[in-house]
């Protein structure tokens, strides 16, 4: 079937048509794109820096942009009236106009570049056939220092893309009203000018935002390390009194199987419940050493150093002699009192006290050279107290963070700080990861206890540890 002139004539109009709309909805976008971007008022702050910079001194450089304003308007005045055979009156309006958008621009700047730019096409009306199209016009010296600062000041609290419409409508203007005034271009020099002042804004603009978006990333990152650690401090925690259960949960099968021959004819009621009481202890050790296996295959996985203690027994009270007399072999001195009647203390209160007294005297040896340790211990009927307290350092401190927190972990998750040291002084200082901290504060709490950490008046730091012997209460639900 052969195709009709009439229809494919008909189709190529359709075709026509559907291509004009397309165009036209593409400038209708490119206009609403430019109505969005400049017909606003709004504007980002000025760029702000954790340091004092030049960029945060903004009431002097809104002096300094005054007097500026008020040098180009009697400049600006004075070139409009006489090179430009515009009159006085002329003149000095539109010097003002120039100057006030340059003020205006430390607020509004997009307001204020319209303000300066509409000046333009003014200067090149009034002043058609009795100037000269040089490499300035339709600019003055003084008023393209105006137009240049205008911009300046808008590429650094706007988006790049408004910036570079700015400055492409600007160059447009100055040509432009070269070419309607002596049928050529001018402006060349001015149009190089405006576009050094709006990349320097530019420029600034993006290396502060690229400063803050680093630093936003630095305080993820840093957040996410703590969050890491707590996770690994609390699965150590775990697989530590996971070992502490295991044990009680082994003699306690032990027992149950033991107990039926201490008796002479034991009832069928008394040894069937003893069954029950061993098969359910070994059940809960199975899933006991489920839990362990998982904990240290996370470990390992996690790269965990293997330090020899991985498999061994955990530590109680008993052993902190023992401790204490590794750390005085590294040339600390430390001395350790006990208050109150000593006695037995369940074996997750006594596993974390030994851990924080292990991990501030860790602390003292990293960041305390040549201080004095003192240990204490206080039984009270309610649990235990541990304070570790060191002495000024008397050697030169490592590098570290800012000084520790007195913080209260436990059921009223109470929380303050104390971060104040005497002026000059050589305050010994927490590790600057705050890993060690993190593990007393989570052992501290798991325990419903209060951990208080900070600086000393002499100068030294101190830790102190309120243990209870007796598990929290549960909230109600």
């Amino acid at each position: 079937m052969t195709e009709r002139p009439a229809d494919r004539a008909r189709g190529e109009r359709v075709v026509r048509r559907a291509l004009r709309a397309l165009r036209h909805l593409r400038v209708l976008r490119v206009f609403r794109v430019l109505r969005d971007d400049l017909w606003t008022t709004a504007a980002e702050p000025p760029p702000h820096t954790a340091r004092p910079r030049w960029l945060d001194w903004l009431p002097a450089i809104a002096v300094v942009v005054v007097v500026l304003a008020g040098l180009l308007l009697a400049g600006s005045a004075n070139e409009y009236a006489f090179d430009y055979h515009m009159g006085t009156r002329p003149g000095l309006l539109l010097a003002a106009l120039q100057s006030a958008a340059l003020v205006a621009a430390l607020f509004r700047p997009v307001p204020a570049w319209w303000g300066a730019t509409l000046v333009m096409p003014v200067v090149a009306w009034y002043a058609r056939g009795e100037a000269d199209v040089d490499a300035l016009y339709p600019w003055t010296g003084t008023g393209l220092t105006a137009q240049a600062g205008v911009l300046f000041l808008l590429a650094l609290r706007v988006r790049p893309r408004i910036t570079l419409e700015t400055l492409l409508i600007s160059a447009a203007t100055g040509l432009g009203c070269g070419l309607l005034q002596a049928g050529r271009p001018g402006g060349h020099f001015a149009v190089t000018v405006l576009a050094v002042a709006a990349l320097a804004g530019a420029a600034l603009r993006g290396r502060q935002v690229a400063r803050t978006e680093l630093a936003a990333q630095q305080e993820l990152t840093a957040e996410e390390r703590t969050r890491r650690t707590v996770l690994q401090e609390r699965t150590r925690i775990a697989r530590e009194l996971h070992d502490v259960v295991a044990h009680h949960m082994s003699v306690v099968s032990i027992q149950a199987q033991v107990a039926p021959h201490l008796v002479d004819r034991p009832s069928p009621e008394l040894t069937e419940n003893l069954a029950g009481i061993r098969a359910n202890a070994v059940d809960a050790l199975a899933e006991l050493r489920r839990v362990l296996g998982l904990l240290r295959a996370e470990d390992t996985a996690g790269g965990a150093p293997d330090d020899g203690t991985r498999h061994a027994p955990q530590p109680g009270l008993d052993l902190l002699d023992e401790l204490l007399g590794k750390v005085r072999g590294t040339g600390l001195a430390v001395t350790a009192v006990t208050t109150g009647e000593r006695r037995p203390l369940p074996p997750g209160v006594e596993l974390s006290a030994y851990r924080i007294v292990q991990e501030s005297l860790s602390n003292v040896l990293r960041h305390a050279p040549g201080a004095r340790a003192r240990v204490e211990l206080g039984y009270h009927p309610s649990g235990l107290t541990v304070r570790v307290r060191n002495t000024r350092p008397e050697g030169a401190v490592p590098a570290a963070g800012a000084p520790g927190s007195r913080t209260a972990s436990g059921a009223g998750s109470r929380t303050g700080s104390r971060t104040a040291s005497p002026p000059g002084s050589r305050t010994a200082s927490p590790p600057d990861t705050g890993h060690g901290l993190l593990g007393m504060r989570e052992r501290t709490a798991m325990l419903g206890g209060e951990l208080a950490t900070g600086p000393t008046p002499d100068g030294g730091w101190e830790v102190t540890a309120v243990l209870p012997t007796t598990p929290p209460a549960e909230d109600a639900t």
